[in-house]
């Protein structure tokens, strides 16, 4: 169901088959999925729209659903924190669609073998392109001064997202408004979250409303 660049280890993945049917049936995608240690640790989910633009109230309604899910599937043991966000403008890219439909916009890929002596690329989005059954992300890179497209494996990849460009902020601010999200500041337009305070056995869902800005 999901590849390294949505669910990167066994318990993400674990927590992607169960978290994106939920999501799904509210009418939004799984974008990605990180439980991050710490002291208490954090369960983060991006979702999105099938078309983009999501705001705050969408988050608010997922971390809902996902709450009263993940309290009868209860795959985490300790108590944790559930962050539930829009992908922000440099956004992660994590579905094959993603390259596709920001082609022509910056990015930065790693990928999880060494392609020709090297790991990072960074350029500009040129679509994909089905090679022996084999999917290949696009991107134009520049080199010794001109330009050329390389085609990388999509499963070769560990990590995409976008690059903070002027054209990226106003195309994701144009979708923000098309979704109807209130913008004031860059800041809190770009990144939309919902937080709530959970544990492996039982969740008080009050805290589902509060909004709070994603780094």
């Amino acid at each position: 169901m999901s590849n390294d660049l949505i669910a990167k280890t066994a318990i993400d993945r674990r927590l992607a088959e169960i978290i994106a049917p939920v999501i799904e049936d509210l009418g939004f995608e799984l974008v990605r999925v990180r439980l991050q240690g710490g002291k208490t640790a954090t369960l983060q989910i991006m979702a999105d729209r099938p078309e983009g633009g999501i705001n705050v109230d969408d988050c608010g309604d997922i971390s809902v659903a996902v709450s009263a899910t993940l309290d009868v599937e209860d795959p985490i043991e300790d108590n944790y924190h559930l962050e539930v966000s829009s992908p922000g403008i440099d956004r992660p890219l994590t579905r094959l669609k993603d390259f596709e439909t920001f082609e022509g916009y910056e990015a930065r890929l790693e990928t999880n073998q060494p392609i020709d002596g090297r790991k990072r690329f960074k350029g500009v989005l040129a679509g994909i392109e089905s090679r022996d059954g084999t999917e290949e992300v696009l991107l134009n890179i520049e080199e010794g001064g001109q330009t050329q497209t390389i085609g990388l494996q999509f499963d070769w990849l560990s990590d995409a997202k976008l690059v903070l460009t002027d054209e990226l902020i106003r195309e994701m601010l144009r979708q923000k408004k098309e979704a109807g999200v209130e913008i004031d500041h860059l800041d809190e337009s770009a990144f939309d979250a919902v937080e709530t305070e959970t544990d492996g056995e039982t969740e008080d869902n009050e805290g589902a409303d509060s909004a709070d800005a994603k780094e």
